[in-house]
């Protein structure tokens, strides 16, 4: 996963990370890119996501707060799959 998250932070001019518990299926890692293009992992265990970005040496944010969701470059994509379903917009089948 390390390697991964290094890929992709060099791929996109560098990145910050996020891991939030998600159950019993682990933890996610939400990745943002300097460019402002976002991804995320599923690691099997906490202990293992939290190794990962120590690991890959990105800067870590305890929350995905305002000012790092800020970051996040977002499109046509995004603003249907996340919200255009719920306001009326076009569905992604």
């Amino acid at each position: 996963m390390a390697k991964a998250i290094t890929a992709f932070a060099r791929k996109h001019g560098g990145a910050d990370g996020q891991v939030a518990y998600i159950g019993e299926r682990g933890a996610r890692i939400v990745l943002v890119g300097a460019d402002g293009n976002w991804g995320d992992l599923v690691a099997p265990t906490h202990a293992i996501a939290t190794s990962a970005v120590e690991r890959s040496e990105i800067t870590v944010h305890e929350d995905f707060d305002g000012e790092f969701a800020a970051k996040v470059k977002t499109g046509p994509y995004e603003w249907t799959r996340m919200a255009g379903i719920q306001v009326g917009g076009p569905a992604n089948d």
